[in-house]
Formats: structure tokens, C-alpha cells, sequence
């Protein structure tokens, strides 16, 4: 065999490896890119049009895609494993921030070489992840459960935003001038991400009430935040973490609520709720405005160091609301059950467990999952969370108040109205949060920066602290067709 051949056939094999490598690293918005990695490198110019096309999608990856370990945990995860458990998930989630700031980092780099992802960003952050994995399973074998659910979920992509969108509308020319096109931060929102709420045909069809309905309502007052409670933790989600959440959370009702707080602590904090029989914790993302301003905590984790950055803007109206079940009574919820509505990974994760919903005051009969609403003049930008309203109440000596995914818990009542067998109705929270944006800005909810604060991100936490003496009569007013506050 000729030096030639030799040298045209090592070029080929070399091919093959980065192609291959390379495809599988990068995801579309909607899957896997669709790439035929195997295509002979000297058949022709194929190999090249090939490279060609993953070194393209390779150019246009904004963020990493994760497998959510959380889901591959045992249904009953044993109360011995839990404190290993939340400490290892948190840190997973640390990990996907830091290997994003790499990778935002290093974008240009990568585009013009794709295998620098995999040797600078995803291979360090595969290390890590399976290190942190193998910990989790560790914890649950070692407490008596199955960690079969753990294996293959170490290892993650880049992916497109393939809505991403470099053309601004009329109201963004002006900050798209200022170089903003991506966002302040460079992590979104883009363009795309807006719709005119006028163009959105009216969605919402709430199930009709049958015989035996609970009609009645119960409206707990709490106030929008005027003080400014602000923090990036998340006591559900990582307890005992600084910063678990990786982004600033608003905070109405029970005002001891951060990483550290206890059941005990939860129990006796102040409240801005009205009725001091209300200690519940309610809370959500901050919203900002994109406006080129730097907040307090624009050097902060949660802020500017996790890319959340922009004025963040008080709500004008927060309305919390429990409804009852359109095919019967409802039961008091156990006391401290935890509750998120909504996937703050939802981006990446994909929709299953999207929930919030975004409108316009005057045109609500129109709710958006995926888009943030371009209000017209006079109405205000209106955020949704409809809570989970089933709870699984089969052992009622040791009530469920949180599982290991905080979702299985509880869930949604079907399209009838009727909760899954074993799941018991309890008054399901309905918060409205109302915003007076100025018309024409840019907006987003905080987010993980891998998320590009996209608004099928969007969720809301609750913790439940009614007093006993509260709750009944919430029930009561609920079951009896009454609206009381």
C-alpha cells in the first residue's frame, strides 16, 4: 500500500472518529440531530458534507442537556438515603452550571472546532456527574432500596435552540441595537421567545362541574413581596444548600423560608399573610426587565454570576386562591406537604411537567406555555400556576408530604376532573401573579443559565403551614359552595 493511500485512509479513519464524537454530542431542539455518522469519508465529498453538517449544529448549540437524575430514584426512597441524596442532586445541578459557563465561555471556540466540547465541557462535566451518581446510588443501595433507575445518566449533550432568533420585532429594534439580541446576559430571552397576545386564539376549557362538585373558593391575602424577600435557595429541592436553585426566588407568606429552615423553623416564622393562621411558604422565580440596569445582586449567585440579570420587578397584584374538585369534596392537605407546579428544567427536560402559563389582563381566556405575551397598551402581563390538586393520602398514619422527585406525591386531576385512583382531592392553589411591565420591554423569569430563560421553565413552590383551625374551615368553605377569605 502507497504512503498516499495510507495517509488518504488515516485521514478517513481521523474523519470517522471526530464525526462520530461529534453527532453525538449535539441535540436539536427537537431530538438528535439526524446524522448519518457512519458515512464513508472517501466516498466521494460525503465525509466532508457530513462533518460539514455536524460542525454547523455544532456552531449553533446554546446550551447543555441533561438526563434529570432525580427521575431515575426509587418511588419510595428510604428517609436514611435523603440527606446524601439532596446534597448529590444539588451538586449535579452545580455542575451543569459551571460546565455552561464554560461552554458560554468557549462558544466561539467550539464553533469553529466542535471536539473542544467534548474535551472541555461534557467530558469533565460526564466525570463529575458520574461520581455524583454513583454517590446517590450508594445512598439508596446502602439504605435497603433499588438504585436501578441510576445507571446511563451521567453523560450529557449540547443542544440548538432552534426557536432562537436573531430578528427583532419593532419594540426590540432599538435593544437589539445595543447588542442584546441574546439578552443581557448572552443566555436569552431572544425574540422568538415573545408573542402578541392578540394572535392567540382563546385555549382555556375548564372541566364542567358534575353532580357533588366542590364549588366554593378559599382567598388567603399575603402581598406581593414589597419588602423584597429575595434568595436563590430552594428548601424543597435542596435543603441544606446555599444557592440550590441557581437563580432568585420572590417569597409571600412565611418569611423564614431558605435553604436552612426546618419544619420547626417553618412553624414559627412571621407571615405576610393576612390571617396569622396562614404560615404557608409561597414562592416562584423573580420576573426582570432587560433594561441594561444592574440589581443589588448583579454580583451574586442567583444574580449576575448565574446570568440572571435585569430589574427585577414587584408584582402588582398576587391573588392566592383554592379551588375545589369538579366531581366532589375535597380533604384538608397534611400539614407542611410540599407542592412545585411546573419544570424549571422544562427547556431541556421537555414538557411533560410544564405548567405555568402566561396571558395578558383582558385576554386570559388565552394562556401561553411556551411564549412570554406582548401585551397591548392598558394590560398587564399576567403569570398562571395551577397547583396539583390530587394528593396520594393512602396511608394516612404517614402521610405523604414530598417523595423523592417532589412530584409523585401529587398530581393533576384528569380532563374529567377526577383524581388518579388512590389520590385523594384537597384544595387545589390557584396564584395569579400580575405584572405592570413596561410595554415593549424585554422580559424573563430567572432560570438555571443552561435554561435561557425560556418561559416553559417557569414553576411556583408551596409549602403547606395553615394552622389545623384554618385549614377545616378552608375545607368547609370549599365543600359548601362558599367564597370566603
Amino acid at each position: 500500500m502507497g504512503r498516499n493511500s495510507r495517509n488518504r485512509r488515516k485521514r478517513a479513519t481521523l474523519a470517522h472518529r471526530a464525526i462520530a464524537a461529534t453527532a453525538a454530542l449535539v441535540l436539536g431542539g427537537g431530538g438528535l440531530v439526524a446524522i448519518d455518522v457512519y458515512a464513508s469519508a472517501d466516498q466521494g465529498g460525503s465525509g466532508r458534507q457530513e462533518r460539514s453538517a455536524v460542525d454547523g449544529v455544532a456552531a449553533r448549540a446554546s446550551t447543555i442537556d441533561c438526563p434529570e437524575v432525580a427521575n431515575g430514584l426509587p418511588r419510595e426512597l428510604p428517609p436514611a438515603a435523603r440527606p446524601a441524596v439532596d446534597r448529590a442532586l444539588a451538586a449535579l445541578d452545580g455542575q451543569i452550571t459551571d460546565a455552561y459557563a464554560r461552554f458560554a465561555d468557549r462558544r466561539e471556540a467550539i464553533g469553529r472546532d466542535p471536539a473542544l466540547a467534548d474535551e472541555l465541557v461534557l467530558a469533565p462535566l460526564r466525570a463529575e456527574r458520574q461520581a455524583d451518581i454513583d454517590r446517590i446510588a450508594s445512598a439508596v443501595r446502602d439504605a435497603g432500596a433499588p438504585a436501578n433507575g441510576l445507571a446511563g445518566l451521567a453523560a450529557c449533550t449540547l443542544r440548538t435552540d432552534d426557536d432562537a432568533d436573531d430578528g427583532p420585532d419593532d419594540d426590540e429594534a432599538p435593544r437589539q441595537r445595543r447588542g442584546q439580541g441574546q439578552g443581557q446576559a448572552g443566555n436569552g430571552p431572544v425574540a422568538s421567545d415573545f408573542v402578541d397576545i392578540r394572535t392567540v386564539r382563546p385555549n382555556v376549557q375548564p372541566p364542567p362541574n358534575r353532580r357533588g362538585a366542590s364549588r366554593g373558593t378559599f382567598t388567603t391575602s399575603c402581598g406581593v413581596n414589597a419588602k423584597g424577600l429575595f434568595n436563590s435557595d430552594n428548601v424543597i429541592v435542596a435543603p441544606g444548600v446555599a444557592n440550590g436553585a441557581h437563580h432568585m426566588h420572590d417569597y409571600v407568606g412565611n418569611q423564614a423560608n431558605d435553604a436552612f429552615a426546618s419544619d420547626d423553623d417553618l412553624a414559627v416564622g412571621a407571615t405576610t399573610c393576612r390571617n396569622r393562621g396562614d404560615r404557608s411558604s409561597y414562592y416562584w422565580p423573580v420576573l426582570r426587565v432587560q433594561n441594561g440596569r444592574a440589581e443589588a445582586d448583579a454580583g451574586q449567585d442567583g444574580g449576575g454570576r448565574d446570568k440572571n440579570v435585569g430589574e427585577i420587578q414587584t408584582p402588582v397584584e398576587v391573588s392566592l386562591t383554592f379551588v375545589g374538585s369538579p366531581t366532589g369534596r375535597v380533604s384538608a392537605m397534611p400539614r407542611l406537604l410540599r407542592i412545585i407546579t411546573g419544570d424549571a428544567k422544562a427547556f431541556t427536560n421537555g414538557t411533560a411537567n410544564a405548567n405555568a402559563s402566561w396571558s395578558c389582563t383582558g385576554f386570559e381566556n388565552r394562556q401561553l406555555k411556551d411564549k412570554y405575551p406582548r401585551c397591548p397598551r392598558g394590560s398587564d402581563v399576567v403569570r398562571t400556576f395551577r397547583f396539583q390538586g390530587c394528593w396520594d393520602g393512602r396511608d394516612p398514619k404517614n402521610p405523604k408530604i414530598d417523595s423523592p422527585n417532589h412530584r409523585t406525591h401529587v398530581a393533576f386531576a384528569d380532563a374529567r376532573g377526577a383524581c388518579p385512583r388512590g389520590f385523594t382531592a384537597i384544595p387545589q392553589l390557584v396564584q395569579r401573579i400580575v405584572y405592570d411591565v413596561p410595554r415593549g420591554s424585554r422580559f424573563a423569569v430567572d432560570s438555571f443559565p443552561e435554561q435561557l430563560h425560556k418561559p416553559v421553565t417557569d414553576h411556583g413552590d408551596f409549602i403547606n403551614v395553615f394552622d389545623e383551625r384554618l385549614m377545616d374551615r378552608m375545607v368547609s368553605c370549599i365543600n359548601s359552595g362558599r367564597r370566603c377569605r
